[in-house]
């Protein structure tokens, strides 16, 4: 496969002409070369109704490789999400273990899921509900423990590194 591009002349010209500049403007009305950026610029697009019926239909697809992709999606309404969670296929409740956007409602009932995976998504995903890694520590699976204990550990290693920051902070 090469990677030779067929764009038209016409269709040069419009992207010469539609591409962001890559020199960022400075107060003084001076340039410098790019390296203050906002990163802003480069955002996504916004989320437009269109966009959200496109991640509801792919949720009622057939494939659940499909619904697992609408599962992942950071823009689905709740009710998407809801549905999802009680998919029959347990790589798409595991998708939307994983998913940070998803409400601590679900989080909380996908720690009771019955596969050991989704139970374990769960106890990775950074907004789970406190009283559903309790749940989560006296899981029946060695494996969900064990990632509780692991994340239970990250976050003492980060609350002492982020004390001894704020000591040398105050010292200097």
């Amino acid at each position: 496969m090469s990677c030779i591009r067929f764009n038209t002349p016409a269709q040069r010209r419009q992207l010469a002409v539609n591409a962001p500049s890559m020199q960022a403007e400075r107060a003084d009305g001076g340039t410098d070369g790019g390296t203050d950026e906002p990163v802003a610029r480069f955002l996504s697009p916004a989320v437009t109704a269109s966009k959200v019926a496109r991640i509801r239909r792919l949720a009622a697809d057939r494939n659940p490789k499909i619904r697992a992709s609408a599962a992942a999606s950071y823009h689905a309404p709740e009710e998407v999400y809801e549905a999802l969670s009680r998919d029959e296929n347990a790589e798409v409740r595991a998708c939307i273990a994983k998913n940070e956007q998803v409400s601590c409602d679900i989080l909380r009932r996908l720690a009771h899921d019955p596969d050991e995976r989704v139970r374990g998504f769960v106890a990775l995903n950074f907004f789970v509900p406190a009283d559903a890694m309790t749940d989560l520590a006296e899981d029946p699976s060695a494996v969900v423990r064990g990632l509780v204990d692991w994340k239970a550990r990250l976050a003492e290693e980060d609350s002492a590194e982020s004390a001894e920051h704020a000591r040398e902070l105050a010292s200097a």
